[in-house]
């Protein structure tokens, strides 16, 4: 295939002019008129920058003539989506996902983004802003880079040194550059300016993120320039391979040896600063060509011996319209020998019949990559993530440290090796950050700041009992039930599970202090059995009596009930147990007292109530006043039975009580107030009877047991309700052991005091109330 190349020298008039040229007889800008059948055009490979492409579409695309781009691709209107475009470059959404990927990967949410100032750049901040945001990420700034030509030099100085104080002042470690290779030439420059004397700001690393489409190049005077500063760099390439036989092919290249390349003598000149032999120019200014000079000898910013990823783009689309013509051919001739006709056939057909085999074309490259279009005419394939790495000689080498395939399952299109990342010294080959602030760390959460971009916040310490367990949480969460925050507030402990044990001093004095008064009070039963036939143990129904003392046995031994794990058993018991026997208890004294008031009034003369006074009266008391008790305790195991549960609004965070949940509260309210009924009836029955003529009237010392005992049960209902956990258990335990004390020290100490210090007094008449 033949070949002509044109220079668009960055104009649409020049591109205009070339490309109507290209339709015309070579050498004859006639358009419309062909004369000569060996130059016809068959496709164009075209242009480096998107408005060039357009502008050379709108006269190709009447024609109908295949364009293979491998800049980036024009932004379309309604009036050019039928041009006749060939895309080289795989499509631009994968590439934006990339940069999206590639930033999250890092964590990276505190950017600075630069764009060329035309329609691509534009499309490119319409197209990711949204994606930032969504995805948590901000824009600290966003710059729009013109390009920077000679007329208007000192106003870019100006503009471009307010723009490098402004990145290099930002907290922001990461910029993205979206442009074409124009801007490569604007980057340099921008970072160039401390060199120049124009900033006064010293030069901080930053991450720079450059889109596929900046290939590494410089002018004349930019070629002396360090290269530090694009150290560690990250960019997207089009992904290509290394062709077999190309670099020897450049190495063997010079002036000497290429008489037939009417590029090399130009571009030789210029790279190695020197004047060809045979060349008109003064020779004096510039030293002469040898010809035998080295290409490896030339800095990477200059001239690269390896194929980029424009060079790899162009080299497919040579190919592809070499393979679409020998389809071609091969369909014209079928399968017949090429003739000389045949060739001149071929010439005869029209550009616009190949679109017919580039549509279906796919073949293999001779590195083996595939080359085929999608529907959308553009190629299909994937990005390379390089990094670039410089070196003090002004070399610099590409490392491929991830990629971008499209073709790949969703959970492997992106890769990326960050151990192989070289980053800029500035950050100590540790990962850069960027971010507004500092991260919040485990145990706070992130707090707005009002009037900036929502990547920037406060860190504000949990409130006590909530936690954060990964950096920069938005709220803080409570801990379950059964756990509680540690010291730092980053995560949950299990709660120690606590409750009323024999283990602890608490625990152990109020089980000490119930058996003791058990042991007192079987003591106390012992002496009664002993002396049951005394007049002081026959008096007053010794049955109650015996009764009496049972029952508040076993009050000071269901005490031991509230102490140790609750289980459902003892949950159960615990309430029930305590109501009937201080109910029978209370039940004994009131009958005890009713019957000393009746045996008073039975001895006026003429009384009706000698017939109720009697065993029979004080059982009946007794059973009643139980019956009503039982009653009130069956409803409530009916109805809402107690049960053990955990605790766990205790103060003491790191607490979780185990405790007998009431289950009712109304009905274990009902329970004590119904003993604290019997108990005011028996006091007040006491009390009226305590001045009875007796030389022994047991009514004073009921009054005095029924006095304390209203007290503390008085005394129990707000101190119960205003505590907590094992402390409320212990508060009902020290009411129960006081009430139950107060009872058997008023009303039985002073008999066993008769009985074994004074038995003189022990008399039936002294009983009775006879004085000797």
């Amino acid at each position: 295939m033949g070949f002509c190349i044109y220079d668009s020298y960055f104009s649409e008039r020049w591109t205009y002019r070339t490309t109507i040229g290209l339709l015309s007889t070579q050498n004859r800008f006639v358009p419309n008129y062909k004369c000569d059948t060996h130059d016809n055009l068959k496709a164009v490979i075209g242009g480096l920058y998107s408005e060039i492409s357009l502008v050379m579409a709108t006269i190709l695309g009447t024609y109908k003539v295949p364009q293979f781009t491998y800049g980036s691709a024009p932004m379309m209107t309604d009036n050019s989506k039928d041009l006749s475009f060939y895309q080289m470059a795989p499509n631009e959404a994968h590439q934006y996902e990339g940069i999206l990927q590639l930033l999250l990967h890092f964590s990276w949410i505190w950017l600075g983004v630069l764009v060329a100032d035309d329609d691509n750049g534009e499309k490119f901040l319409q197209t990711l802003m949204p994606q930032f945001s969504q995805n948590g990420i901000c824009v600290a700034l966003i710059e729009r880079v013109k390009a920077a030509y000679i007329t208007d030099i000192f106003d870019m100085l100006k503009w471009g040194s307010q723009l490098y104080d402004t990145i290099m002042g930002s907290r922001a470690n990461v910029f993205i550059f979206y442009g074409e290779t124009q801007s490569m030439i604007n980057w340099r420059w921008l970072l160039h300016l401390p060199e120049m004397g124009y900033t006064t700001m010293g030069g901080k690393g930053k991450v720079w993120i450059l889109t596929a489409q900046m290939e590494l190049g410089s002018l004349i005077y930019q070629r002396g320039w360090d290269v530090q500063p694009i150290h560690g760099t990250l960019s997207f390439t089009v992904h290509s391979k290394e062709l077999h036989g190309f670099h020897n092919f450049l190495v063997v290249r010079n002036l000497s040896r290429s008489n037939n390349d009417g590029f090399i003598r130009d571009f030789w000149e210029q790279a190695f600063t020197c004047v060809s032999p045979d060349s008109d120019v003064d020779r004096e200014a510039k030293d002469i060509c040898t010809g035998e000079e080295d290409l490896e000898s030339l800095p990477g910013t200059v001239f690269e011996m390896n194929m980029t990823g424009h060079s790899y783009s162009i080299y497919n689309a040579a190919y592809t319209v070499a393979h679409a013509l020998h389809v071609m051919l091969s369909s014209t001739s079928k399968h017949s020998i090429i003739t000389e006709g045949e060739i001149l056939k071929l010439q005869d057909q029209q550009p616009w019949q190949l679109h017919h085999f580039l549509r279906g074309m796919s073949f293999n490259n001779s590195v083996g990559d595939k080359i085929y279009f999608n529907q959308n005419r553009e190629l299909e394939a994937g990005y390379d993530i390089i990094n670039w790495v410089t070196f003090s000689n002004q070399s610099f080498h590409r490392v491929t440290v991830g990629m971008m395939d499209p073709q790949a399952p969703p959970d492997q299109q992106f890769t990326i090796n960050e151990g192989v990342i070289t980053w800029h010294s500035w950050f100590n080959q540790a990962l850069p950050l960027s971010v507004c602030n500092d991260n919040c760390h485990p145990g706070s959460r992130r707090k707005e700041k009002e009037g900036k971009p929502f990547c920037c916040y406060d860190c504000v310490r949990c409130p006590k009992g909530k936690i954060t367990q990964y950096v920069d949480m938005d709220y803080c969460i409570q801990c379950p039930e059964e756990q509680y925050p540690n010291k730092n507030q980053n995560s949950c402990v299990s709660k120690v599970v606590t409750f009323l044990c024999y283990e602890e001093i608490l625990g152990v004095t109020l089980a000490s202090f119930a058996l003791f008064f058990s042991l007192v009070t079987v003591l106390i039963l012992g002496i009664f059995l002993k002396y049951r036939n005394s007049p002081l143990v026959k008096a007053n129904n010794r049955n109650l009596t015996y009764t009496l003392l049972i029952s508040l046995l076993f009050c000071f031994l269901c005490a031991l009930l509230f102490i140790g794990r609750p289980v459902k058993l003892t949950c159960l018991l615990r309430q029930t147990a305590f109501g009937m026997i201080f109910s029978l208890a209370v039940s004994c004294v009131l009958a005890k007292t009713i019957t000393v008031v009746l045996a008073f009034m039975a001895t006026k003369p003429g009384s009706n109530i000698r017939k109720w006074v009697g065993k029979r009266l004080a059982i009946s008391v007794v059973i009643f006043c139980s019956l009503i008790q039982a009653g009130i305790c069956t409803l409530w195991l009916a109805t809402s039975p107690p049960f053990p549960n955990f605790y766990v609004h205790s103060e003491i965070l790191e607490e979780s009580v185990l405790e007998c949940n009431e289950g009712s509260v109304t009905m274990f309210y009902s329970l004590v107030c119904y003993m604290g009924f019997l108990a005011i009836i028996c006091f007040i029955l006491a009390f009226l009877a305590r001045k009875l003529p007796d030389s022994f009237n047991e009514a004073k010392f009921i009054t005095l047991s029924m006095l304390l005992f209203c007290s503390v049960w008085l005394s129990f209902i707000p101190t119960y309700v205003s505590t907590k956990g094992k402390y409320m258990v212990a508060v009902e335990i020290f009411s129960i052991l006081a009430s139950s004390a107060g009872l058997l020290s008023f009303i039985f100490f002073p008999k066993c005091y008769i009985i074994l210090l004074r038995p003189k007094l022990n008399k039936r008449e002294h009983v009775l109330g006879r004085k000797y």
